[in-house]
């Protein structure tokens, strides 16, 4: 029996959105105490006032297995995830070949298994080799424990297949995750559209691409009732019709990553392409207007987007370059400069990083109860540093945080009651 009691804890509690100093109590995986004494024989960490929080639970993590353990393994996304306070990491398809067959799902599941640190939850893919053209088996693959299907940046342009993908995802209460951008307008762009792309000489995608195809999706959620997730919303101009969506009853949800939160346009700069994403930065009205609407809760969770590319695929032309950052390691204290700069409190950033996604998912994680998942961390929300990118865990460095002065580290991270990082004792 494994028995630890946290004292002089700040608990953060992303349901009630209260953060008081307490005491915590967990044993055989399970959070059985709160606010009481400190059991006889139970390991005592004295948290020195630090903050106790769920664990995070991160929506759209690549791992790429199969295809590219090059770039990122689940052994080192795992040691990355604890290092972030990430306890559950939700897979993306987009794997070589796509996660698009029973026997691939299972192939994940069990390098998961064996490597992985922390819960990991695979996606599958919507259609055969994620080309938009046929469905997959998406009740077979529910069955061999996918628990969403998405084709990511790839787009189903081919709107019948589409809405019959949706329709028999609505029949089995499965989750679709969509990726709203139009296709067409986002083709060969690298920067979004305005005077800074015009006078970098970057080829630009408007903001409009977003919002048009996430009202195609409304749409056609109208018309099947599915359960959806978009995964980024980066723009102004897509709140209202997603502000629209919830008000008329259908069952959508929207995500943003942390770079989008916490950087802009304006940060590529002289062609860095560190900064390079897929969607692309957006402007600092965009970004404001994403944060206030994350504070209020129209938008509802954040998550990394952690897409490792190796040092080849980005040291190239800014157009050239792959899209994509790691995040595992940098979500929390990059998340918690909205914290610094009273743009959101703790408990609303914990409802959007781990309440929030354990609600979509069906899971009972995400939250300081009774009877819950000891999937905790312990972390200090003010600790300065400087990130160092040689000193991340994932096999690939490409963060554009490199050499930014962050604050927040993590003192300790908890799967299933077993601590996984940080030392003996806070």
């Amino acid at each position: 029996m494994t028995l630890t009691h946290f004292t002089n804890a700040t608990l953060i509690d992303p349901v009630a959105l209260t953060e008081e100093t307490g005491s915590l109590t967990i044993r055989d995986g399970l959070i059985i105490a709160i606010d009481g004494a400190a059991p006889k024989d139970a390991q005592v960490i004295d948290a020195g006032g630090a903050c106790l929080a769920p664990g995070i639970i991160d929506i759209g993590v690549k791992v790429s297995e199969p295809g590219e353990r090059h770039k990122e393994s689940f052994r080192s996304a795992g040691r990355a995830a604890a290092a972030g306070g990430v306890t559950t990491i939700v897979t993306r398809p987009d794997t070589l070949p796509a996660i698009d067959t029973p026997e691939t799902l299972e192939f994940v599941a069990r390098r998961a298994a064996a490597d992985a640190q922390v819960h990991v939850l695979p996606m599958a893919a919507l259609t055969k080799g994620r080309m938009g053209q046929e469905m997959t088996e998406i009740g077979l693959l529910l069955d061999g424990g996918a628990v969403a299907f998405s084709d990511c940046d790839r787009v189903v342009t081919n709107t019948k297949v589409y809405a019959r993908a949706l329709t028999y995802a609505a029949s089995l209460d499965a989750l679709v995750i969509g990726h709203v951008q139009d296709p067409v307008l986002s083709d060969g762009a690298s920067v979004t559209s305005g005077k800074f792309a015009s006078l970098r000489g970057l080829s630009g995608v408007s903001p409009m691409a977003e919002r048009m195809a996430l009202d195609r999706d409304i749409a056609l959620l109208e018309m099947t009732g599915a359960k959806y997730h978009a995964d980024q919303i980066t723009t102004a101009r897509a709140l209202p019709a997603l502000e629209r969506a919830k008000r008329n009853g259908l069952d959508i949800t929207a995500g943003v990553s942390i770079h989008h939160l916490t950087l802009n346009d304006l940060d590529v700069a002289d062609y860095r392409t560190f900064f390079k994403l897929k969607p692309p930065l957006r402007s600092e009205d965009d970004r404001r207007a994403v944060i206030a609407a994350l504070a209020e809760g129209l938008i509802d969770i954040i998550s990394s987007m952690h897409t490792p590319q190796d040092e080849e695929s980005k040291r190239l032309p800014f157009e050239d370059a792959a899209s994509g950052a790691v995040g595992l390691e940098t979500l929390l204290p990059a998340a918690l400069r909205l914290v610094h700069e009273d743009q959101i409190s703790l408990p609303r950033l914990f409802r959007a990083m781990s309440l929030n996604p354990a609600r979509r998912l069906g899971l009972d994680a995400g939250r300081l109860r009774i009877g819950a998942p000891a999937d905790l961390i312990l972390f200090d929300p003010h600790m300065p540093f400087q990130l160092d990118r040689s000193t991340l865990l994932s096999k690939s460095k490409n963060t554009p945080f490199d050499g930014a002065r962050l604050q927040g580290r993590v003192l300790g991270t908890w799967v299933d009651g077993t601590r996984i990082f940080g030392g003996v004792d806070a």
